[in-house]
């Protein structure tokens, strides 16, 4: 086995690539949401001006047996590294997670790291002796926090969203919520990334704590454009208040193809200065109400939250959202 760089634009490599994220993401997780390769390697290979990606390649001769990819943050949180490795389930036991880890460990630890952190997901009765946990454990990393994994089957009945915004509009009065898909205005993206950049220190992270993430409008179009690459839309319900700032959102990612038909839940949060309004609610309502609209073959939601968050835990179970798995993360200092 020797480990290699890969080369994000050589296409056999990354089908290759596909294929060994694939198997090893559906490990005992048949109904886990799926990416074509043509969404997985169009999320490989979009820039992102905040973070540096390294990705390394296992070979057994010339099959391509594992890979993994360390992130380096490059605006904030500089102390951190996250780090994710996938190995061909038929070449598990073989010394290949290991030696790909303690690669991209290296990686992070040259470039001044001194958090490792990486995530697993796990079956809720397998959280005390799942081999992903032993894995981890045994290489030096320890759990910091634990996420629950939720879906939200759809569609959504139309009356229990009418019935959601009217709770919601009982507080918000003085907010406007506006949904937005594509792309975002450039009049409200300053303060969209300000909240976006609050969200990693009010969120709940156990063991680790973040700085803020610095994001900016360059990189709010950055991923706008690599979910237009991954051949998704980019669904952003925002509440907003009279002057035009961004008070609270809710952001979906939702395949156009008719054959892909599960949506992508990546955040939704209040500003802490407007918490209180049920504003939450209202952008999440307003989220959902679209994508059932817009794109009818959508068919399930997911969502993860930390288990101790549980303003959003109420707001999933009143929407609907039944808990399938958990996400553990762990931490390696260094």
């Amino acid at each position: 086995m020797d480990l290699r760089p890969i080369d994000l634009h050589d296409d056999a490599v990354m089908a290759a690539v596909h294929r060994v994220y694939d198997l090893a993401r559906h490990v005992d997780r048949p109904d886990a949401p799926r990416f074509t390769c043509a969404e997985y390697v169009a999320a490989l290979r979009a820039p992102d001006s905040g973070e540096r990606a390294e990705h390394v390649a296992a070979h057994d001769g010339d099959a391509l047996v594992g890979f993994g990819i360390v992130y380096l943050f490059l605006l904030d949180n500089t102390d951190k590294a996250w780090v994710e490795v996938f190995v061909d389930p038929a070449h598990r036991g073989r010394g290949v997670g290991s030696a790909l880890l303690e690669h991209l460990t290296g990686i992070a630890v040259s470039a001044g790291r001194r958090q490792v952190l990486a995530d697993a997901t796990i079956p809720f009765d397998r959280l005390d002796d799942h081999p992903y946990r032993s894995f981890a454990e045994g290489r030096g990393f320890t759990q910091s926090n634990i996420e629950v994994v939720r879906h939200l089957d759809l569609p959504v009945d139309a009356a229990r969203l009418e019935e959601w915004s009217a709770l919601a509009s009982e507080r918000a009065d003085g907010y406007r919520i506006e949904t937005y898909v594509g792309r975002f205005p450039d009049e409200h993206a300053e303060s969209l990334c300000v909240l976006l950049g609050q969200l990693a220190v009010d969120a709940p992270t156990g063991e680790v704590d973040f700085e803020e993430e610095v994001m900016t409008p360059e990189r709010l179009a950055e991923t706008y454009a690599m979910s237009a690459s991954m051949g998704r839309e980019t669904y952003e319900s925002v509440a907003l208040t009279p002057d035009g700032v961004v008070a609270a959102q809710s952001t979906l990612q939702v395949p156009v193809a008719e054959t892909s038909p599960d949506a992508f839940q990546w955040g939704t949060f209040v500003h802490r200065e407007h918490r209180g309004h049920r504003l939450g609610l209202a952008v999440k309502t307003a989220n959902l109400r679209a994508v059932q609209e817009r794109r009818p073959h959508i068919r399930r939601v997911r969502t993860q939250n930390g288990e101790t968050n549980q303003y959003m835990i109420a707001i999933n179970e009143l929407v609907g959202f039944r808990p399938v798995e958990a996400s553990v993360e762990f931490v390696r200092r260094v």
